[in-house]
């Protein structure tokens, strides 16, 4: 008896489905890439913008200077708890050039009334970036009740 060789013909059927794991992976890569990519666009001043839950100044701080804008517009500047009358901006911006001298690193805070325009905010802080070279200012805030 002799064998034959068995013949198997190995038909191959064409693949119906897509792997679609790799997208997935390429796609949660691209989310990331984008969420922390898009904070780093936003655009404006930079200020260092005061949180309900900050923990109030320590006492051995040096104080820290206070520019004043009430709510019909006039300037002032306070060094801690002593305040002043009432300041063109050139000679505010004198004053905190003198304080800088003393300690460079005194902390600048803008005290604005909540009736104040935003515009006059705005032109104090481009004031104190561009003439004294302040790159970071805190804005005071009440507590909320």
């Amino acid at each position: 008896m002799s064998h034959s060789p068995i013949i198997r013909k190995n038909k191959r059927r064409p693949m119906a489905e897509i792997n679609v794991v790799p997208y997935i992976d390429v796609m949660l890569v691209l989310l990331v890439i984008f969420m922390i990519s898009a904070p780093l666009i936003t655009a404006g001043i930079n200020v260092d913008l005061p949180e309900v839950s900050a923990e109030p100044m320590s006492a051995n701080e040096e104080p820290p200077l206070i520019a004043s804008i009430d709510a019909s517009g006039n300037y002032y500047l306070s060094v801690g708890d002593s305040s002043d009358q009432a300041l063109e901006p050139h000679e505010l911006v004198e004053l905190v050039l003198a304080h800088r001298k003393l300690n460079p690193n005194v902390q600048v805070l803008i005290n604005g009334d909540r009736n104040v325009a935003y515009d006059k905010v705005v032109q104090l802080m481009v004031l104190l970036q561009g003439e004294v070279g302040i790159d970071s200012v805190g804005l005071m805030t009440d507590p909320e009740s």
